[in-house]
């Protein structure tokens, strides 16, 4: 019996070779169209959250600005200028458990770095071994401070691409382990950071005890770092921002609602709402991939409608010499499920090849930014997981919409059928 019903399906597929295009393109387009659409998408969130997020800082990190209001007697646009006694506030019993990895960088004082007669403008900070990681930088050549150096007090610098070019064009590499005056100063080079041809960034980097012990030998800091622990969502981090930076305000005296005397800056917020957008994102992609995927639904229905009604002579004959109506419904759904497996299948398998493909064509390309490379889609593929149930869910609709002509057909009298054209 199932032989007969595959013969008989065979033999309409192959006497209806237009419908049966028309059906299987508008399958295979639906498929191919998720699959592509979610590889794309994919692919997006992943330059979203790999390559974008490398320039964004998982940190928080605080600064003195100047003052917006007047308060308790002082004028307003007053410089504050935070200190040691707000390290040890961050440091203290009152965040123990949520605040970590404290650090904390010197105001910049300005030098001419030179080395065999060429000079270069800089602006040297300094910063202990975790800045680094805290604010992204990555290395060129060499390597960057270490707790040795700032254990040690050591005259190590840490200088930028731009600044290494300027001193040795020739041979920029070989600056490292070169000395370089800075003032009356002579630092050794130990690393070089990136920088694009466009950067002009003069910073460099001293260990912040080698800088405090020739610079400056105040408390006076510039900024502040630090991580947290426990906070998951916004209202947590709006919470620990009132808390804290109104501790910073009583110390400093600043109006409460004076919003430019602590200037604040919080990575987990960021992330957390780069985070809520990706899923905003990826969201968005499977409602267009379903909806792409409902147009074929709609054009299978339509053309199995169409197919029904094309052959009510056909089934009126097979109901006068006996067939059952369970029979014909049968014939019809099988058909249905057999166009859709199979070019549901094709379809899955060209979108799973267009996704390869935008991965050796699209995602390869990248925009050179200096310090890295950005690329609009990294891994722009769909897990074979994904791709087999979309074909199954097509499938699956593919049958329920030739269900409903199938069983209009099922339903009609013998007699009306025959006198259908």
């Amino acid at each position: 019996m199932r032989i007969e019903i595959i013969h008989e399906i065979a033999s309409s597929l192959r006497n209806n070779k237009l419908r049966t295009a028309l059906t299987g393109f508008a399958v295979s387009w639906g498929i191919f169209l998720l699959i592509a659409l979610l590889g794309a998408g994919n692919g997006l969130m992943n330059s979203f959250s790999g390559n974008i997020q490398e320039f964004v800082s998982q940190t928080i990190e605080v600064e003195g600005w100047r003052t917006a209001k007047p308060y308790k007697g002082y004028k307003e646009n007053r410089r504050i200028q935070l200190d040691q006694k707000d390290v040890e506030y961050t440091e203290g019993d009152e965040w123990q458990g949520v605040i970590e990895n404290v650090t904390t960088t010197t105001t910049s004082t300005s030098a001419q770095l030179a080395l065999n007669g060429r000079t270069v403008n800089g602006w040297i900070s300094g910063v202990m071994p975790e800045y680094k990681d805290q604010n992204k930088i990555k290395m060129a050549y060499g390597r960057f401070l270490n707790r040795n150096d700032l254990n040690d007090r050591k005259k190590v610098i840490v200088i930028s691409l731009a600044q290494a070019k300027e001193l040795m064009p020739d041979k920029t590499e070989s600056i490292i382990g070169q000395w370089i005056s800075a003032g009356k100063i002579a630092f050794q080079v130990v690393g070089v950071y990136h920088t694009d041809e466009g950067n002009f960034r003069r910073a460099v980097n001293i260990p912040y005890t080698t800088y405090k012990g020739i610079y400056d030998s105040s408390d006076k800091i510039s900024s502040i770092t630090f991580n947290v622990n426990g906070l998951k969502t916004l209202e947590d981090n709006k919470a620990f921002e009132d808390e804290y930076i109104g501790a910073l305000k009583r110390l400093h005296d600043i109006a409460p609602d004076d919003s430019r005397g602590i200037w604040y800056s919080n990575g987990y917020t960021d992330n957390l709402q780069m985070n809520k957008a990706s899923s905003i994102l990826n969201i968005a992609l499977w409602i267009l991939g379903l909806l792409t995927l409902v147009s074929g639904i709609v054009g299978v229905s339509n053309i199995m409608l169409i197919t029904v009604k094309e052959r009510t002579h056909e089934f009126g004959i097979r109901k006068a010499i006996g067939a059952r109506p369970g029979a014909i419904l049968k014939l019809i759904i099988s058909e249905s499920i057999c166009i859709t497996a199979v070019f549901g299948y094709v379809g899955m398998l060209l979108g799973m090849i267009a996704c390869q493909i935008m991965d050796k064509t699209v995602a390869q390309n990248g925009v050179d930014i200096g310090m890295d490379e950005i690329h609009m889609l990294v891994n722009p593929t769909v897990g074979l997981d994904v791709a087999l149930e979309a074909t199954l869910l097509l499938i699956i609709a593919g049958t329920l919409a030739g269900a409903v002509p199938a069983w209009k057909a099922a339903k009609v009298k013998p007699i009306e059928a025959l006198r259908a054209e």
